[in-house]
C-alpha cells in the first residue's frame, strides 16, 4: 500500500487504523505523512470513544439532555476533515482538536 492509502485507512475505524499501523512498520523509508495521520486518526478515535461514553451516561441520567447527542455529528465532520487532508496528502491537523495529537502517541513513531 502506498502512503496515501495508509493515511486514509488510518481514519477508517479502529480496525483500519491497526492495519495502517502494522503496514506502516513495513515502509522503508518511514513516512512522516502516514505517522502524522496515524496520530490524528488515533486521537479522534480516543476523543469520540470518551465523548460517546460520557454522553451516554449523561443522557441516561438526565434524558432531557438528549440534544447533546448531536455532538456526534460534529465529530463526524471532524473525521471527514481528517480523511480529506489524508487524501490530499497534507499534514494539516483536524480542526479544533488536531493540534493536541501532533506530539502525542510516541509509540506510533
Amino acid at each position: 500500500m502506498n502512503n496515501k492509502t495508509l493515511s486514509i485507512l488510518s481514519y477508517i475505524t479502529i480496525i483500519g487504523w491497526v492495519i495502517a499501523f502494522v503496514k506502516s512498520k513495513d515502509l522503508t523509508p518511514k513516512s512522516d505523512l502516514v505517522n502524522y495521520h496515524l496520530k490524528q486518526g488515533f486521537g479522534i478515535f480516543i476523543v469520540s470513544l470518551i465523548l460517546n461514553i460520557a454522553l451516554s451516561v449523561v443522557v441516561a441520567a438526565v434524558p432531557s439532555l438528549y440534544f447533546l447527542s448531536y455532538i456526534g455529528y460534529i465529530l463526524f465532520i471532524l473525521w471527514i476533515f481528517g480523511i480529506i487532508n489524508a487524501a490530499n496528502e497534507q499534514k494539516k491537523p483536524i480542526p479544533v482538536i488536531g493540534k493536541i495529537f501532533e506530539n502525542q502517541f510516541g509509540f506510533i513513531n
